[in-house]
């Protein structure tokens, strides 16, 4: 068998997948329910006054989201 390439040969699809195109699940009700609370009761901004104090302005990549940072604390 030769080592080259067929030309003929149909080429193999791409492996990405888009966020946008992935299926979403209903959600834990818990979690559903913890983030009805913490949004009402303004607790993003909250988080961002207490730790606006921890970054810098103008060095570095900008951060994420600090509320994404405590859920994700909270979850594990």
């Amino acid at each position: 068998m030769a080592m080259g390439t067929r030309k003929d040969r149909e080429r193999q699809e791409d492996l990405w997948v888009a966020y946008t195109e992935m299926a979403v699940g209903p959600g834990h009700p818990f979690y559903v329910r913890l983030n009805e609370v913490l949004d009402g009761e303004g607790f993003d901004a909250f988080v961002e006054k207490v730790c606006a104090r921890l970054y810098a302005v103008k060095l570095g990549r900008p951060s994420g989201p600090m509320f994404v940072f405590c859920m994700t604390t909270l979850a594990v």
